[in-house]
């Protein structure tokens, strides 16, 4: 199996353990001389049976994150540095979205509100954030896709 595969799979146990637990919770209780819609139990045992998977995959996926080389560092120092890119834009973005923002002054006679950074440049720090996040991110798809995980 692909890391990619893997990582596809992960996503798709998250999303059936999700609806599983909403489905218990959703039969937890029943009307006195009324029976549930469907069995707890089994839920339950398919429930369990999907958390177990999702442990020994991502097990397999940490591992395989951690033995496997993209570039000069490994996968997982690659998804920690583009998590961290992310934060850093999402960041830059908002500070370019509020330095822009000369809306303040409603008149010419009220005082006036100047950015303190030069939105110009923190646009263009933004604009190389986004791109290298790109880049990190083609190479994570890359890697994943051609990479067998460790099992």
């Amino acid at each position: 199996m692909k890391l990619a595969e893997a990582l596809q799979e992960r996503a798709d146990l998250n999303r059936s353990i999700a609806d599983l637990r909403s489905r218990l919770e959703r039969i937890m209780l029943v009307q006195e001389g009324e029976k549930p819609v469907e069995d707890p139990k089994t839920l339950m045992k398919e429930l369990d049976a999907s958390i177990l998977r999702l442990e020994t995959l991502a097990a397999a996926i940490n591992h395989t994150n951690d033995t496997t080389r993209a570039g000069d560092m490994t996968l997982t120092r690659l998804i920690a540095k583009k998590d961290a890119l992310l934060l850093r834009l999402a960041a830059y973005k908002s500070m370019v979205r509020e330095a822009g923002d000369n809306t303040s002054r409603a008149r010419g006679t009220e005082i006036k509100v100047l950015p303190s950074v030069k939105v110009t440049e923190l646009q263009k720090e933004v604009d190389r954030m986004a791109k290298e996040i790109r880049t990190l991110d083609n190479l994570l798809q890359e890697t994943n896709w051609t990479r067998d995980l460790a099992e």
